[in-house]
């Protein structure tokens, strides 16, 4: 009698484990988010052909790590999202971005190792890409990117580019879509910007 006693309890204890690492597991799982598909081609004018040097953002940024501030409370204190990420860091997400919309309009992008003499290489700087709480329920994106075009050593241009974006809800899913909109606006312009540059076509 003991013996099928000390059965019941060992199994009862065992569920009890099992349960609670499935309950740990759910509550641990991991959302990752990206900036979305590639949106219908827009008219855009005739791009120089460039080069991208690898993209640079502060330490705290270079992560995937989703950022948020409390602008009514402390907004000195990026906060991460306990349990959304972005799928890569979000400055590779922008440049990738930036590469295929590039390639979309027709123009022609290589890395910075395999750009030929003379070719431009943007760098660019990620100074922020976070969502901001300007009071509970209601929040916005905000991104901002410094490109520089350079030749060699050379600075040829280089501009600051900021968007904000608001988010149709209060919350990581929100905030990941504002984030993928004032992308897109940011590279618009930036875009535009390029073209107007005066560099070889």
């Amino acid at each position: 009698m003991k013996n099928i006693i000390r059965r019941v309890t060992f199994m009862l204890a065992l569920t009890a484990s099992a349960l609670l690492v499935g309950c740990a597991t759910k509550q641990a799982s991991t959302t990752l988010y990206d900036l979305g598909p590639l949106r219908a081609a827009q008219s855009s004018p005739a791009l120089p052909a460039v080069s991208i040097a690898e993209a640079h953002a502060p330490a705290w940024l270079d992560s995937q790590m989703m950022f948020y501030r409390l602008a009514y409370a402390n907004d000195q204190q990026p906060r991460p999202y306990a349990t959304s990420r972005w799928n890569t860091p979000p400055v590779q997400l922008f440049v990738q971005r930036l590469k295929s919309r590039i390639g979309q309009a027709g123009g022609i992008v290589l890395a910075a190792s395999d750009g030929a003499a003379n070719m431009p290489v943007l760098r660019i700087d990620a100074d922020d890409f976070t969502q901001v709480f300007d009071r509970p329920g209601q929040s916005h994106a905000q991104v901002r990117m410094r490109v520089s075009v350079l030749n060699g050593r050379t600075l040829l241009a280089q501009k600051t580019f900021t968007a904000q974006a608001p988010a149709a809800t209060a919350d990581a899913p929100g905030g990941a879509r504002a984030l993928a909109d004032a992308s897109e606006t940011i590279i618009t312009d930036m875009m535009a910007w390029l073209a107007g540059l005066p560099l070889k076509k």
